[in-house]
Formats: C-alpha cells, sequence, structure tokens
C-alpha cells in the first residue's frame, strides 16, 4: 500500500547528513520542474514537495521516502 500525506503534514526522510525535516505542500501528479531538475510524477506514481523546516528549500521526494511527524 502506497503512503498518502496531505498539505500541511509534517514529515521527516533521510538524507546524507542524517534525518530532516519538514512539511509538506503539495502533492505531484504530473510531471514538473524544481530548478531545472524534472520530477517525473504522474497520478499511478506520485511524489510530494516538502518543504525543509532546517533550509526553507523545496524538494520532490517519493511517498515510500516519507515518515510522518507529530
Amino acid at each position: 500500500m502506497t503512503k498518502t500525506f496531505k498539505k500541511g503534514d509534517k514529515v521527516e526522510w533521510d538524507t546524507s547528513q542524517g534525518k530532516t525535516h519538514g512539511t509538506v505542500e503539495k502533492k505531484l501528479t504530473s510531471e514538473t520542474h524544481i530548478k531545472k531538475h524534472k520530477v517525473a510524477a504522474s497520478k499511478d506514481n506520485p511524489e510530494y514537495l516538502v518543504k525543509s523546516a532546517k533550509s526553507g528549500k523545496e524538494a520532490a521526494h517519493k511517498p515510500q521516502e516519507l515518515r510522518k511527524t507529530s
């Protein structure tokens, strides 16, 4: 079963520097570009736009990379 998130959900994910926390901004269901990076999201393979709490930067993540936090 695929994880689902909604706008405003607090999440964490792993990076090469350790765990990072942020907030889900929106669900991506079509091809999108974030700072020249192509995000190959689709309705069958969605990704989530997440804003980092530490840096304020946005990035797309696959649902299996994210974990809800409180």
